[in-house]
């Protein structure tokens, strides 16, 4: 099959390569992003991969189907940035890789934790410039502390995992409960209770209409004062704005974010030589108490090679049966 590969990094070629001598599919690689604008470079391809910030909109939609395209392959476990109603109506299936590492994500959750709460990341440039005062880098321990995990599915139930050994108390919220979450935190059926209670709050939930700024303007008052936010799931579940308002009363004590609401003019990309405009997200670097990194929690080498292979047989599946358990829209027929 032919797929045109978009928002590729260096990284992405070496394990799409490397993975596809055992599938044999005839992949060209794209920097760009697909938008309106680059949709031309899919005319033949029977697939495109995607990544979180490429622009599925209609109208990218309306153009692939032009050029041929039958499948839209998104090497995300989530696929809000997919219009699946322009999809459904020009006939193109949509998959997805629903698990690609969720000890990425977890770890790395917990690496947040750990450097913004004992000041890692300040001590390091410190020492770095012979610098070895400690004070100002005054941290906290986990042990002991509430922790509310938003969001139970792979990810979030592997951020429960990984924290149960710091002595916290590990509280969890999903509109489905995981068994094995079940095992390891109390359930709180009520999202907002469940925000009262917490002094750390850690998000893993999909982005969708109900969840879109779940950390608001509304919801930034219940919680409690100097609370610790994390977000590694999608941007969209904050409110930037609410929250630089809440950072600047203290209400928030610490943010540690690998994803912004509006980062796909951002992140992945090597921005150093030039002024950047975004000024809500500049304003979020001037806290000394936010750690923002760039979308980076996933890339691991594991996590690479799972997301080539899932991608990959994805494809491989709907050519050869015409089905594939990753389906999110199925429109493929085969012949």
């Amino acid at each position: 099959m032919k797929v045109a590969v978009f928002a590729t990094k260096g990284y992405d070629r070496e394990s799409f390569v490397q993975v596809n001598g055992r599938f044999g599919h005839e992949l060209s690689f794209y920097e760009p992003k697909l938008t309106p604008a680059t949709a031309v470079l899919a005319a033949g391809y029977e697939a495109v991969c995607v990544f979180v910030n490429d622009q599925v909109n209609r109208e990218t939609i309306t153009q692939l189907a032009a050029g041929g395209t039958r499948i839209i392959a998104t090497r995300s476990a989530g696929y809000n940035q997919i219009d699946l109603q322009a999809a459904e109506e020009m006939g193109i299936s949509v998959v997805r890789v629903p698990a690609y590492s969720p000890n990425a994500i977890s770890e790395f959750t917990v690496g947040l934790i750990l450097t913004l709460g004992r000041q890692i990341h300040r001590a390091y440039n410190r020492v770095r410039d012979n610098n070895f005062e400690l004070d100002g880098l005054q941290g906290f321990e986990i042990h002991g502390k509430t922790i509310g995990v938003f969001g139970t599915g792979r990810i979030g139930t592997a951020v429960l995992r990984n924290l149960s050994g710091f002595g916290a108390n590990l509280l969890a919220y999903d509109l489905y409960r995981n068994p094995e979450a079940e095992k390891l935190a109390r359930y709180i059926g009520d999202p907002v209770e469940l925000a009262r209670q917490c002094d750390i709050i850690t998000l893993h939930l999909p982005l969708t209409p109900q969840t879109h700024h779940l950390i608001s303007a509304r919801t930034i008052p219940l919680l409690k004062d100097g609370v610790f936010i994390i977000n590694t799931s999608r941007g969209a579940l904050l409110d930037t704005a609410a929250v630089i308002e809440g950072l600047k009363s203290g209400k928030i004590g610490y943010l540690a974010i690998d994803v912004y609401e509006v980062e796909g003019d951002l992140f992945f990309q090597d921005l150093s030589n030039e002024v950047v405009t975004d000024d809500v997200f500049s304003r979020l670097l001037t806290f000394p108490n936010v750690l923002v990194t760039g979308h980076q929690a996933f890339l691991t080498d594991r996590a690479l090679r799972n997301i080539a292979e899932t991608t990959l047989q994805n494809l491989t599946d709907l050519t050869e049966t015409g089905h594939c358990e990753n389906l999110v829209l199925f429109q493929y027929v085969t012949g």
